[in-house]
């Protein structure tokens, strides 16, 4: 298990009801954290709608994952 910590952006935000979390996971991307965490919480924006950025970078969906990394996952945000 890999523990991270997890931001969460916009619409994500008021879904999880959290603006950040730790959480202790077998996912090892962005992409299956997000889907994880998208079945527990209920998410409804799909995981080709999100970016992930993994400590101040954005990474890819299927970057690797390592024990201590924050993860933010960023939807798609309309301007004004």
């Amino acid at each position: 298990m890999t523990t991270l910590t997890v931001q969460y952006f916009a619409i994500l935000r008021e879904q999880r009801g959290l603006a950040q979390e730790k959480l202790s996971t077998a996912a090892t991307t962005p992409a299956a954290l997000y889907e994880e965490l998208r079945a527990r919480h209920g998410f409804t924006l799909p995981a080709d709608r999100v970016r992930a950025a993994v400590n101040d970078e954005f990474v890819s969906a299927t970057a690797t994952l390592r024990d201590g990394d924050r993860v933010v996952f960023i939807p798609p945000v309309a301007g004004g």
